[in-house]
């Protein structure tokens, strides 16, 4: 399937498809895309959407977060899960103060020196903020090219050098096409190809899909296992960093034993909360956010 037969019929869609987000208006900041590729991560966009608000209402900048305590961006973290990640929004903050004078590098290899920013991450600030032409592979990137290009339901569970190198061939020449195409194929897998109940009739790369045109074959692969989440350590992690999030000051054990029943679990979760820095011992028997 020739690369310049997949840009035209996704970037017209995209042009007309597009959500209106916060992140990727004209006026965003590369802060507010810094942390919304953070908040996104595991999280739908319905759910980030008002902690992100409120994130940038408070933090405008990373200086603003950098001069914070670390359990400040917990607390604001509030029930978006995987709270790890507040931490390392703060750690980016405190090494884009330290290294970059306060503002967001857009190079590729500064970004991915950052606390907690990956391979994806650094692309996606640079392509999405800046404009770079970078090779963007998240999940809906991945699917969406599965299937249009290589004809499989679903892509490995890791992306692969076969894979990287299909989404560089058919990565858009012109820097700023190219950083387009990077968040319309993002978007055409979140809206249309998605995991579960891809829309193909709505689908721009319908007659050039490759799955489609097999006859959209089951995905044959390692099993896919669903999360599970119901009496699971992140599920007790969650409530005891909400009862500390909710309080002002520290919290008595007591307060932490009635959240959560399973007491070698609690006292597993709560030293883990500590070990990761996400909690504080402030006493023999206290906590609180640090």
């Amino acid at each position: 399937m020739p690369e310049s037969s997949l840009h035209e019929p996704v970037l017209t869609w995209y042009a007309e498809h597009q959500r209106d987000l916060p992140w990727r208006r004209p006026e965003a900041s590369a802060w507010s895309v810094l942390v919304s590729e953070l908040m996104l991560q595991q999280t739908p966009v319905a759910r980030v959407l008002p902690v992100h608000e409120a994130w940038l209402e408070r933090w405008p900048t990373p200086a603003d977060l950098a001069a914070e305590p670390t359990g400040e961006a917990v607390r604001a973290w509030g029930r978006l899960g995987y709270p790890r990640r507040a931490l390392r929004l703060h750690g980016a903050a405190v090494a884009i103060v330290e290294r970059h004078g306060g503002v967001v590098p857009d190079a590729y290899d500064e970004l991915i020196a950052l606390p907690g920013v990956g391979d994806y991450t650094a692309a996606a600030v640079a392509s999405f903020a800046y404009g770079r032409r970078h090779v963007v592979l998240d999940t809906n990137v991945r699917r969406v090219l599965a299937r249009a290009a290589s004809g499989v339901e679903f892509p490995g569970t890791s992306v692969t050098r076969a894979e990287r190198e299909l989404a560089t061939s058919l990565l858009p020449d012109d820097e700023a096409t190219a950083a387009t195409w990077a968040v319309a194929v993002m978007e055409l897998g979140a809206l249309v190809c998605t995991a579960t109940t891809p829309r193909c009739a709505d689908c721009p790369l319908a007659e050039q899909c490759a799955w489609r045109a097999a006859g959209r074959p089951a995905y044959d692969g390692p099993p896919r296992r669903a999360q599970a989440w119901a009496g699971t350590d992140r599920q007790c992690r969650g409530r005891l960093l909400a009862v500390l999030r909710d309080s002002d000051g520290p919290v008595h054990r007591s307060a932490l034993e009635a959240a959560w029943a399973d007491e070698p679990q609690r006292v597993r979760c709560l030293a883990g909360l500590v070990d990761d820095a996400l909690v504080a011992q402030v006493g023999p028997d206290t906590y609180a956010l640090p």
